[in-house]
């Protein structure tokens, strides 16, 4: 390594040094600000031990929190303090920000916490489920198709991981050897009930509102779901050039975080929607990568993404749907999603919008894919059976652990 590598290296850590310092002091004092979480009140943690960078994490799942606090008080345990801050300026509920595993455990002695909930696979998990009392429970990001993620071993780990529908179900019992069906909670997906403002103001002009989501590279071959690099150039051209659609880009949050490659694949596909707009103001095309996920369901007529939890939120809408083929390194399961719908192949990618005319005439034939994903979609559906799922678990831990409170007290 040279010697201007090192500088360089030394110079990196000293401001990611120096800016956690800042956000820790930010987060604390914008904490102490608010009346503390009182003693002997929270029954349910959200555990968060990454940073900022991926609270799209968590952020769907503020809504289904806040209405499960209504009975059983929600707290979002931070580690990192960029996502402390950050969480403790927009996030519903009570933030409370944890340095180190020492601070949990003795603020857990504080606490009747009856169950974790987890939205990740971080490694930082398995500092909490040493934890014996509460209940562990894996909610993940979002349903997909991501075998090597949806289906890893590591849900064993979870005394009860919350599924979608039959289809997880499935894929679930078809991967892992030795999982315990009776800890799956199949739930639908409660963030389709969820009403959001729309952050932008869409003309109502008859344009075709097209969302177009990709998702990110992946960290390994078998997650190269991505279109971005692949389909990306072409398939925004012909969109952008057709003078009857108005194109949302919403790439993922982390595109580009893997590969530079496919950073510069975003930057070039958000050329291309700058200058259609140059071209035509009227067209209103709009690029979105800062707000939370989810307006865009009801805002978008037809979604064109890759597999990915955007492909599954957008099912359960029931709108038409263009699912992108994945890269043949891609892990794609017998009887997944893009086995079930027809994808649009890279070669393929500029004509999309005959694409999306097909997909419009003939969507209504997805209701049985619907139906297998996620079960009752009609309304509330899926949020109720959220809320219901995760207050038999915090009941019947609570219950556990008095009768073995009990117990402990008839011995003694």
């Amino acid at each position: 390594m040279s010697l201007a590598s090192d500088v360089r290296t030394f110079a990196d850590r000293l401001r990611d040094a120096v800016a956690t310092r800042r956000d820790r002091r930010a987060a604390l004092r914008l904490l102490a600000s608010r009346p503390a979480v009182e003693r002997g009140t929270v029954e349910v943690v959200l555990y968060f031990a990454d940073p900022a960078v991926n609270l799209y994490q968590v952020r769907q799942w503020y809504e289904p929190l806040r209405r499960l606090a209504e009975t059983h008080p929600v707290v979002v345990v931070s580690r990192f303090p960029d996502a402390t801050l950050a969480l403790a300026r927009e996030c519903p509920l009570p933030v409370v920000h944890m340095s180190t595993i020492a601070q949990l455990e003795e603020w857990l002695t504080t606490q009747p916490v009856a169950m974790f909930v987890y939205v990740n696979q971080n490694r930082e998990n398995f500092s909490t489920l040493r934890f014996a009392e509460p209940a562990h429970v894996f909610v993940s990001h979002g349903e997909s198709d991501k075998a090597s993620y949806m289906a890893s071993n590591q849900l064993k780990a979870y005394d009860a991981v919350m599924v979608a529908g039959p289809a997880a179900v499935r894929r679930i019992g078809s991967r892992l050897v030795g999982m315990d069906p009776g800890h799956l909670v199949t739930i639908g997906r409660p963030q389709v009930d969820v009403a959001h403002e729309t952050p932008v103001d869409l003309p109502d002009d008859g344009r075709t509102v097209v969302l177009y989501a990709p998702t990110w590279e992946g960290d390994r071959p078998s997650m190269a779901y991505s279109s971005v690099v692949t389909h990306g150039p072409a398939l925004l051209r012909a969109l952008l050039d057709d003078p009857t659609v108005r194109v949302v880009y919403r790439p993922h949050p982390r595109t580009g975080a893997q590969d530079r490659a496919y950073a510069r694949g975003h930057a070039e596909l958000v050329r291309l929607v700058q200058a259609a707009n140059a071209a035509d103001p009227a067209a209103r095309h709009l690029v979105d990568t800062e707000s939370p996920f989810g307006w865009h369901l009801a805002a978008a007529d037809v979604c064109v993404t890759d597999v990915s939890a955007v492909a599954y939120d957008w099912l359960a809408t029931g709108k038409p749907l263009v699912l992108t083929t994945p890269a043949p390194t891609a892990a794609v399961d017998p009887g997944s999603l893009p086995t079930r719908l027809p994808t649009l192949d890279a070669a393929d990618a500029s004509r999309v919008v005959e694409t999306i005319a097909r997909a419009r005439a003939g969507h209504d034939g997805e209701a049985d894919v619907v139906a297998d994903y996620f079960g009752d979609t009609s309304p509330g559906a899926s949020m109720r059976r959220f809320l219901d799922g995760a207050h038999r678990i915090v009941t019947e831990r609570q219950r556990a652990l008095a009768a073995r409170a009990t117990q402990s007290g008839e011995v003694a």
